[in-house]
């Protein structure tokens, strides 16, 4: 478990509870509650609890499948012999300080929950060394939370706190608040899947953001037919209270000491570490306002005001796919969504015709990506290429992943590179960084446990790179995964890049989890917040800042309105105009298919920029394009 080094602080809206209802929770769930603490819950209330959304805690040792305990120091030790973990357990602070001290230096307990009058003796123990456990207290008002704080609570116990109290009451900590659960922030998804039973884990992902910290509580999510929750005068969307929407983001000095020393490293062209990537992709709001804004900075250096798109079209030739990827709803999405139909596999002649459609419709390149048929070899890839370039020898064909590459190669008995070859004599042209995911295996054995693994993308891109094949790459976030793992990920594009210089571009591509076997199996998160999708691109630019020049934002997962708003947090670049996008409408993405090219100028003008169309490389394409047919 990674705790939070700097001086946050926590609190938890909860409510004591005795029997409960599934309505009664879903009520306490709608009034912002996430946690209730019951006396020894039985069965049926920790079902109603779950099926209302809300986190089960048992004061007192239960049996049943409770998040965690509030128990005193004899009962903490009695949980903790039975294996219970010690970010599940708060420890009561009783009249007997060495059985408390002994408790916690046992159990390595979070919490010690302690009452109002004894908080500073609390904190004293808490301060102790090799004790991780936070003072936890419950306040009523803004003065007496602000006054715990001052005697050295670090965790706060919320009931009945509307959100513009604890908007009052951030504004009097100097930012310095933090929600979490049940259980602390700071718990990878791999120790919550490993100690939760199965209704228990689903309940907290859906609860819980990247860093296990406590999710906003509006209703949008990638790829939803709902605006994000964007304000006019901040980028970040942490709080809903009026004094965060209403107010415009303080500036630079109201960063934290250690975002703020990285921000300024970054300005002098002095790129973060990977353990710098992962503090910056675990900021939280007033940092997530820095962040962008010096992400946007380098970003008008860089490249300037002009925003890019390129007039493509997609060609998923088939659906049907052997791998069992936990996030791709194209290949097996359920028929309740109505998003995938039957199974398919488009003939050669098809995806040529396709094709010709595109280029007599101005498009410059097509991409080619689809499932893993069983019964594909290489050769098909080949020969639709062979295809392709006959029929329209003048577009420029962006497919296949380096996981198609790499089954390309193995059902032909030939290596990475000869295959690559082989592909690029028939007339490949670039590949798209897709099948990447997350570059982090200890994410991949759960997200595509099947799938190539990161050596193995990284081995395809290199070849590639080397025999002159130019590529795309994508970073697919917001499910399972947490910011270190983001920020490894930022790490093997830079590795490769300064390899070989072959990236044109990164391309973040938030998780839609609505159709996703994996959430719908109660096993991810479901998307990332407004703030992780800011951060991804944001940090993304700084990370790669000398390295790789431009950071896309996809309107397919975001739409319009979120990806023109991550036009001021580093991004250039709008992606293509499709025609006929279908993997991420599988996976329940409502926005459309295809977007013009003068709507998507549109929204660049909109934003105070200026469009430049583009090709695949990036370089600038002459003209208008052709109204649709």
């Amino acid at each position: 478990m990674t705790r939070r080094t700097h001086a946050d602080i926590t609190f938890c809206r909860l409510r004591p509870a005795h029997g409960v209802t599934e309505a009664a929770a879903a009520t306490r769930r709608a009034e912002g509650t996430t946690s209730l603490e019951m006396p020894c819950p039985d069965d049926r209330s920790v079902a109603a609890c779950l099926s209302g959304g809300l986190l089960p805690v048992s004061v007192g040792v239960a049996e049943a499948g409770v998040i965690s305990w509030v128990v005193p120091p004899d009962e903490a030790l009695e949980l903790s012999d039975r294996g219970v973990a010690g970010w599940r357990l708060t420890v009561v602070h009783t009249d007997d300080r060495s059985a408390v001290i002994d408790a916690l230096a046992r159990t390595s307990a979070a919490f010690l929950r302690t009452g109002r009058s004894r908080v500073g003796e609390a904190a004293d123990i808490c301060g102790l060394p090799a004790i991780d456990a936070r003072p936890s207290v419950f306040a009523d008002s803004v003065v007496e939370a602000v006054n715990a704080v001052d005697e050295g609570a670090r965790d706060l116990l919320l009931r009945d706190w509307d959100t513009e109290r604890i908007g009052e009451l951030r504004v009097a900590l100097g930012g310095r608040l933090v929600e979490r659960v049940a259980v602390p922030g700071g718990i990878t998804v791999d120790e919550a899947r490993d100690s939760l039973v199965r209704d228990l884990f689903k309940a907290y992902l859906d609860l819980v953001d990247g860093g296990g910290y406590a999710r906003p509580r509006y209703a949008w999510a990638p790829g939803m037919a709902v605006s994000p929750p964007l304000s006019p005068r901040r980028i970040s969307a942490a709080w809903p209270d009026a004094l965060w929407t209403d107010g415009a983001w303080p500036g630079m000095a109201q960063a934290s000491p250690a975002v703020r020393a990285i921000l300024d490293r970054s300005i002098e062209a002095k790129p973060p570490t990977v353990p710098e990537i992962a503090t910056l992709l675990s900021a939280r709001g007033d940092d997530v306002d820095a962040i962008a804004a010096v992400a946007d900075v380098l970003r008008r250096e860089r490249v300037g005001e002009t925003v890019t798109y390129v007039v493509n079209r997609n060609i998923n030739y088939t659906n049907v796919c052997y791998f069992r990827c936990g996030f791709c709803a194209f290949s097996k999405g359920p028929r309740s969504l109505n998003l995938r139909g039957d199974p398919y596999l488009m003939s050669i002649e098809e995806v040529v015709d396709r094709t010709t459609e595109a280029a007599a419709r101005g498009a410059t390149e097509v991409c080619l990506q689809g499932g893993i048929h069983p019964e594909f070899t290489g050769r098909f890839y080949v020969d639709v290429l062979s295809s392709i370039k006959a029929a329209a020898p003048e577009m420029h064909v962006h497919g296949f992943t380096p996981l198609e590459v790499w089954q390309g190669a193995e059902t032909l008995g030939m290596s990475i590179r000869a295959f690559l070859e082989m592909l690029k004599e028939a007339g490949l042209g670039t590949l798209p960084g897709t099948a990447a995911e997350i570059l982090d295996d200890r994410i991949r054995r759960h997200l595509c446990p099947d799938k190539i693994r990161t050596s193995q993308w990284a081995e395809v891109m290199l070849t590639a790179h080397e025999l002159g094949l130019r590529s795309t790459s994508t970073i697919m976030f917001g499910h399972i995964d947490d910011p270190l793992s983001w920020a490894n990920h930022l790490e093997v594009i830079r590795e490769i890049q300064r390899r070989t210089g072959g990236f044109t571009e990164l391309v973040p591509l938030p998780f839609v989890h609505m159709g996703a076997p994996i959430y719908l199996r109660g096993r991810a998160r479901p998307g990332p917040t407004w703030d992780e999708v800011v951060l991804v691109h944001a940090v993304a630019r700084l990370a790669l800042d000398g390295l790789v020049p431009n950071i896309q934002a996809s309107w397919v997962k975001l739409g319009t309105d979120g990806a023109a708003r991550l036009l001021s947090a580093g991004c250039n670049d709008l992606g293509g105009t499709l025609m006929n996008e279908t993997i991420s409408r599988a996976a329940g993405a409502s926005h459309g298919q295809e977007m013009g090219a003068a709507e998507l100028e549109a929204v660049i003008e909109e934003a105070g920029r200026t469009p430049a169309r583009r090709d695949t490389l990036y370089r600038a394409v002459e003209g208008r394009v052709r109204p649709r047919i």
